[in-house]
């Protein structure tokens, strides 16, 4: 729970403001009760979790209320079933990276989109990198779904699910910071990084 920890000190200092249809609602607030398409994006992430197994209805009702408190508990949050500063910029650190997961990971077998994933939060540990998971995923030249435009599609369920797994500690890297397709990789250095194992097409190295 390393990741989690580091991660609500870093949002604890963020200003993160989610606009959404009802007019008079608190900023960075989504809770029982209010509606609109925030709350079907909310909706359609929890979903892609395991936690909100129904379809998307665009109302902040007791079944969603349920799912965010189930995703706030286990990401290590105050499971209160709003949608706060914290909640909030968790599920979208948590989709940042399934779109990261998706972009360079698609195709491979599960443990290698948990491993491509684990990458992303042993650079944020590392100093080395960038403290929070946006300056790293998107760090330039960093991550080759975000130059060559594929970080943008939209990720499956199994790339979520890789995420959430590797938040929960699973590293099948043994800590690796870098990764690469030795098949497609065009920069050199990248093969001068100590490897430490391969899952399906990628080594990963730190």
């Amino acid at each position: 729970m390393n990741y989690i920890i580091k991660w609500i000190a870093a949002a604890a200092a963020m200003v993160f403001v989610l606009s959404f249809s009802q007019p008079k609602a608190d900023a960075a607030v989504l809770k029982n009760g209010y509606t609109g398409p925030e709350v079907t994006y909310i909706q359609s992430a929890l979903q892609k979790l395991g936690y909100f197994n129904t379809d998307h209805t665009g109302y902040y009702g007791t079944v969603t209320e349920n799912a965010v408190r189930n995703f706030q508990y286990d990401f290590g949050l105050a499971a209160d079933g709003i949608v706060g500063v914290n909640t909030a910029e968790m599920l979208r650190n948590v989709d940042m990276l399934a779109h990261v997961v998706y972009g360079e990971a698609r195709g491979e077998s599960y443990e290698g989109q948990v491993a491509v994933a684990a990458v992303v939060l042993n650079r944020m540990e590392s100093n080395e990198f960038p403290d929070t998971l946006s300056n790293v995923i998107f760090q330039k030249n960093a991550i080759t779904a975000v130059n060559d435009g594929q970080y943008w599609l939209q990720p499956d369920a199994e790339a979520y699910q890789a995420v959430k797994d590797a938040f929960d500690g699973w590293d099948p890297t043994n800590g690796a910071t870098y990764y690469y397709n030795p098949y497609t990789a065009t920069d050199q250095w990248i093969f001068t990084r100590p490897v430490i194992k391969q899952i399906g097409n990628h080594k990963f190295a730190y």
